[in-house]
């Protein structure tokens, strides 16, 4: 297998739930944002690395979008490409003549869909690509537009049924500034990792919740776990649904949550009240889709970690799966993460790790971040230090770990219909 490996950035709706991806492909010989150059050759890799790498299994109901430049648009391998999982981001090198339209109008009927990088203005040319497309990406901070510039090329793109992405979205108040201005979807490294928008105080949901996270890590009798889950009449509810499904093979209907308790096993329970977590939220907007999403990942993919590094030692891999679950929980809960080790009263090396990525976990949680915001150089010395794992290992790990994540949160989650369904349906 070609040494590659994928990154992943957020794209997310209006109230910050997890829509879509842009792709960032990599390999140790082509160090670049993307591995489109300018050969048609490079329509190969991004098709072979699909392949491998399993993406439309991973994905879910999301897409991906991956950029083109004008010689990989007219390429037929892109064709390969499953048209329900990807949006073909043209690059604003391309200039749009009548081949070029020909080309997008071609994968528009045969299913694909159109977005268009960087749009700064309403040239005439943009205006004769813009009934095929379906996203426009939009950079507010792009050193040429001001907010006077920026309101009216939006009201202008409203003429046309497109989706408005905003592009490069690094802090809250740029994000703040977009969700004013009408865009709807937002991307960029300040949802990377993600972190909630409008800061909240933990709801007493997910308070309940770490009071039984905190009784379940401390070992605590299973009695005292059964009266706190009795006082949440929803959890007792969603835990004997879990135990009673049809994955848990059970002959017997389980009406006893004690009974949920011990089938389900304290490692089990601690893992899914640790999901729970993301997906108690005191109303829609509250970003908690791409948290679960990006938490759930990093704690599968830190125990596969762990696994390779230590593969017979079971008490690392849990707690390096609990870091990966816990190391949003500061943005979940909006607070600070100190005041949350400090809750939970765990290790001191989980604790070094989620507050300074410190120590050996620390410096796992530090490679997940890199690979999250596609940072090659950052990884690649990482790995050198760690010695026990290549990047294209990593790569599977990931992909493992998405699969994994995808079902659970799949399960967890009813998803509502939002203005952005469009992504998913088309």
């Amino acid at each position: 297998m070609k040494e590659a490996f994928l990154g992943r950035l957020p794209i997310l709706d209006r109230t910050q739930n997890l829509v879509a991806f842009e792709l960032l492909f990599r390999s140790s010989e082509q160090n670049k944002v993307n591995v489109i150059d300018n050969s048609a050759a490079s329509a190969h890799v991004i098709i072979d690395i699909y392949g491998q790498l399993g993406i439309d299994k991973v994905m879910g109901n999301r897409r991906g979008f991956i950029k083109v430049d004008a010689e990989l648009l007219m390429d037929d391998a892109l064709y390969l490409l499953p048209k329900n999982q990807v949006v073909f981001e043209i690059l604003r090198t391309v200039e749009f003549n009548a081949e070029i339209i020909r080309r997008c109008k071609d994968l528009r009927q045969k299913g694909y869909q159109l977005a268009i990088s960087y749009v700064t203005e309403l040239s005439d040319q943009l205006e004769h690509i813009l009934p095929l497309v379906n996203v426009v990406k939009v950079n507010p901070e792009a050193a040429n537009i001001d907010e006077q510039t920026l309101r009216n090329l939006l009201r202008k793109l409203k003429r046309w049924p497109v989706l408005l992405l905003a592009e490069k979205v690094e802090n809250r108040q740029t994000a703040r500034y977009c969700l004013n201005l009408g865009f709807h979807m937002l991307q960029g490294f300040y949802f990377a990792q993600p972190e909630v928008i409008t800061g909240k105080r933990a709801d007493p949901a997910k308070l309940s919740l770490l009071k039984l996270m905190v009784l379940i890590v401390k070992d605590e009798d299973v009695s005292e776990i059964e009266n706190e889950l009795k006082y949440q009449p929803g959890l007792s509810y969603n835990l004997l649904r879990m135990v009673n499904s049809a994955a848990m093979g059970l002959s017997t209907t389980v009406n006893s949550i004690k009974r949920a308790i011990t089938i389900l096993g304290r490692k089990q329970l601690q893992r899914w009240v640790q999901i729970l977590l993301y997906t108690a939220r005191q109303h829609s907007g509250c970003g908690a889709d791409a948290l679960m999403q990006t938490a759930t990942v990093r704690g599968k993919l830190l125990e596969l970690i762990a696994c390779k590094d230590r593969p017979h030692d079971k008490n690392h891999q849990d707690r390096a799966f609990m870091v990966g679950i816990l190391s949003l929980l500061d943005s979940l809960l909006d607070m600070d993460m100190n005041e949350v080790v400090k809750t939970l009263s765990i290790q001191k090396d989980m604790c070094d790790a989620l507050i300074s990525r410190r120590g050996y976990l620390g410096r796992q949680l530090e490679l997940i971040e890199a690979y999250e915001r596609g940072e090659f150089d950052r990884m690649q010395s990482i790995l050198h230090e760690f010695g026990f794992l290549e990047i294209y290992e990593l790569t599977q790990m990931e992909l493992e770990a998405s699969a994994w994540a995808n079902q659970i949160n799949e399960a967890l989650n009813q998803t509502k219909p939002s203005e952005t369904d469009t992504l998913a349906s088309a």
